[in-house]
């Protein structure tokens, strides 16, 4: 898929009319006659072309006028898959946008964030998005709205302030704007009514992805270079603790056929939208796995590995200092042995909190907590405690920032030019940290094992060189080759 598939109306309307799931998300329909704007799989008939005009986001169609169709339920569509896959200001303010930064801080966050000014900002989105960052950020408060209001039992005043509302009457009239209901109405027709919280105050909801999704790798690579204390899986289900921005949460997620189930405990309801956000990010729900497969299927070696198992997503992470410190523990020594050195630092240095559940026992340790330890403290080699200290310093005083709005290649190039980090180092944390769609390991022991197995080079230039047929999903190609081997990260626990 290009950006701007919203233009070409006669693709659009094939979409439309074979009510393909895939690309929802990518674009959104609105509908002249009865002024509903819909995704492309929504189950009613079609309505004819000429009244037909579609829009890039859901906030462009509010902008416009069209409230959300009431059987498809457009604001709950995966999102689009653009925005993780991109580099460029637009997609880096779209990523910022939903970790709730407008919300937190406004427009002139956003853009000291981005270190562009509001102007470029507000016309940089409104001509590729149609809508600017207050829009955006108001369609996103809405759907937040809109499940807690279905999910949950809070009372109306609590929903409003959770979902980023500056006041009753605000969330009231952007409810009835948007979904042309009053929010109690909207709650009466919710299917089967709304359900109770979950033990211990959580709050229960569905994740949405594009299928397939193979939950092997991505489920069992977390579960299994989770940390003590911060990390565990339970019951077929992967659970962490949050570091947000108003408290702390913690999320429970089970992989599901059509969706993940999510459940999650927080300190404070403001951080609901965040929390959500960042555990999409985690398990990389918003990425198109038919174009990623689809380019990696052309390499006749690594088509096999795709039709075995497709619909592979990269394991990212909730917090990127946090994956950061984490990658350098795990320098040169097994995956017990990086769980063992990251407990130690959580044991002493992270934050306690209370698990309803028990079980999880700390938030991993703050940047500005680790800035503060004495590094003879660190029972690890001198070279790496050198290298985790260098880290921590640069990213406590801000000389280098590690998260969303991140420039993949600036920030590569800034971590290569810390002393003790290697190609590997710096690879790793792009893909997982930073979320590059392109980052590629071609020294990675696993993956050097893998490609000689398959037949593909085996030495680094000669490696890098043939996957240059796999870009821009070279990422994804590390997580099919990973997958060849028998290691614990490749499965589910069972």
């Amino acid at each position: 898929m290009q950006m701007g598939m919203h233009t070409d109306t006669e693709r659009c309307v094939r979409a439309v009319r074979s009510k393909d799931a895939r690309f929802d998300g990518w674009f959104f329909t609105a509908v002249l006659t009865t002024r509903i704007y819909c995704r492309p799989s929504c189950p009613v008939v079609p309505p004819k072309p000429e009244n037909m005009t579609f829009y890039p986001s859901a906030a462009a169609c509010q902008q416009a006028g069209f409230r959300a169709c009431k059987r498809c339920r457009p604001d709950t569509s995966p999102g689009s898959p653009e925005w993780n896959r991109r580099a460029d200001l637009t997609a880096r303010a779209m990523r910022l946008i939903a970790d709730g930064v407008v919300d937190r801080d406004g427009v002139p966050g956003l853009a000291a964030r981005l270190g562009y000014s509001t102007r470029q900002i507000e016309r940089q989105l409104l001509a590729e998005l149609g809508a600017g960052p207050l829009a955006l950020a108001r369609a996103q408060r809405a759907q937040t709205a809109r499940l807690l209001i279905e999910t949950t039992p809070l009372p109306m005043a609590d929903i409003a302030f959770a979902a980023g509302f500056s006041s009753i009457r605000t969330f009231n009239d952007t409810v009835r704007e948007v979904f042309a209901l009053s929010p109690s109405e909207l709650r009466g027709r919710a299917p089967g009514g709304r359900t109770a919280s979950a033990p211990g105050g959580a709050l229960s909801l569905r994740l949405p992805f594009r299928t397939p999704l193979n939950p092997d790798n991505l489920f069992g690579h977390l579960a299994a270079t989770a940390v003590p204390g911060v990390e565990e899986w339970r019951d077929g289900a992967y659970r962490r603790t949050l570091r947000l921005p108003h408290g702390h949460g913690i999320a429970a997620l089970t992989p599901r056929p059509d969706h993940v189930a999510c459940r999650l405990t927080l300190s404070d309801l403001r951080d609901l939208t965040v929390a959500i956000s960042r555990c999409r990010r985690l398990l990389d729900l918003d990425a198109d796995p038919a174009a990623i497969d689809d380019q990696l299927r052309t390499d006749p070696l690594l088509a096999p590995l795709v039709d075995k198992a497709p619909g592979r997503r990269v394991p990212r992470t909730v917090d990127a200092a946090e994956f950061a410190v984490r990658a350098v523990l795990g320098q040169q020594v097994s995956t017990a042995a990086a769980r063992t050195h990251a407990a130690r630092l959580v044991t002493a240095h992270g934050e306690t909190i209370d698990d309803p559940e028990g079980g999880l026992t700390h938030l991993f340790p703050s940047v500005r907590a680790l800035a503060e330890v004495d590094p003879e403290a660190l029972a690890m080699p001198r070279t790496r405690r050198a290298t985790l200290t260098t880290l921590v310093r640069h990213l406590a005083d801000g000389s280098l920032h590690l998260g969303v709005e991140s420039d993949w290649a600036d920030t590569r190039a800034r971590l290569l030019a810390l002393p003790g980090f290697g190609p590997w180092t710096a690879d790793v944390i792009a893909m997982r940290a930073l979320g590059d769609p392109d980052a590629f390991l071609p020294t990675d022991l696993g993956i050097r094992r893998a490609a000689r197995e398959l037949g593909l080079p085996s030495t680094p230039a000669a490696l890098t060189a043939r996957a240059a047929a796999w870009r821009p999903w070279r990422a994804y190609a590390v997580q099919y080759l990973w997958a060849t081997d028998s290691h614990p990260i490749n499965f589910l626990p069972v």
